[in-house]
């Protein structure tokens, strides 16, 4: 796994942050992990923005249905 260091943070955001992991019953490199983490994740408007990208990677062309290849996938 990698590492991250972040530098120049305030003290008020670093007091923040240990009083949220202390909520939650959490070291500070636990809580900030689980941050990260959810903060990295796409939501449904950024999914459906990289697949329309994707999509228009190749534009004319005709898309295939998911739903016949998974059948046929399931039927192997």
């Amino acid at each position: 796994m990698g590492q991250v260091i972040v530098r120049n943070l305030d003290d008020e955001t670093i007091g923040a942050l240990k009083s949220r992991a202390a909520m939650h019953g959490n070291s500070l490199e636990q809580e900030l992990r689980g941050i990260l983490a959810q903060a990295a994740r796409l939501g449904p408007r950024e999914r459906v923005a990289l697949a329309d990208e994707i999509r228009a990677m190749t534009p004319g062309k005709r898309q295939s249905d998911s739903t016949a290849l998974v059948r046929a996938d399931r039927e192997r």
